[in-house]
C-alpha cells in the first residue's frame, strides 16, 4: 500500500522560497500520477500542480503558474514542489496525493476527489 509523507514546510518570509518533498513508501511513485494540493483554514483544498506518469509532463492551474514547479526523482521515490516568491496568502497546509495510472498514461488532474492516496500534510507559513 502506498504511503506518502510530506516534508519541507516551515516559516518563510514573503518573497522567499521553499521546496516541499513527498516521499513514498510501500510502492513506487512511477506507477502514479502525483499532485500537490493545499488547504488554508476555512477554505477548500485546491490543486497546485500535477505530474504525469508516462512522460513526467506537468500541469498547473492558472493560479499556480509561474511560481510553483513540480518535479520527480524516481531514484529517490520522491516528488517535489518548488515554491518561489511566496506570499502571505500561500500560508496553508500542503498535501501530496497520488492516483495509480497505466504505464503510458498522460492523465493528470488538479481535482482532489480523483486521487486515492494522501499524505498527512506539511504546514507552510508565510509571515514577516
Amino acid at each position: 500500500q502506498l504511503q506518502l509523507v510530506e516534508s519541507g514546510g516551515g516559516l518563510v518570509q514573503p518573497g522567499g522560497s521553499l521546496r516541499l518533498s513527498c516521499d513514498a513508501t510501500g510502492s513506487t511513485l512511477t506507477f502514479y500520477a502525483v499532485a500537490w494540493f493545499r488547504q488554508a483554514p476555512g477554505k477548500e483544498r485546491e490543486g497546485l500542480a500535477c505530474i504525469r506518469r508516462a512522460d513526467s509532463g506537468t500541469s498547473y492551474p492558472d493560479s499556480a503558474k509561474g511560481r510553483f514547479s513540480i518535479s520527480r526523482d524516481n531514484a529517490k521515490n520522491t516528488v517535489y514542489l518548488q515554491m518561489n516568491d511566496l506570499k502571505l496568502e500561500d500560508t496553508a497546509t500542503y498535501y501530496c496525493a497520488a492516483r495509480p495510472v497505466g504505464p503510458i498514461s498522460t492523465w493528470c488532474s488538479n481535482t482532489r476527489t480523483l486521487f486515492n492516496f494522501w499524505g498527512q500534510g506539511t504546514q507552510v507559513t508565510v509571515s514577516s
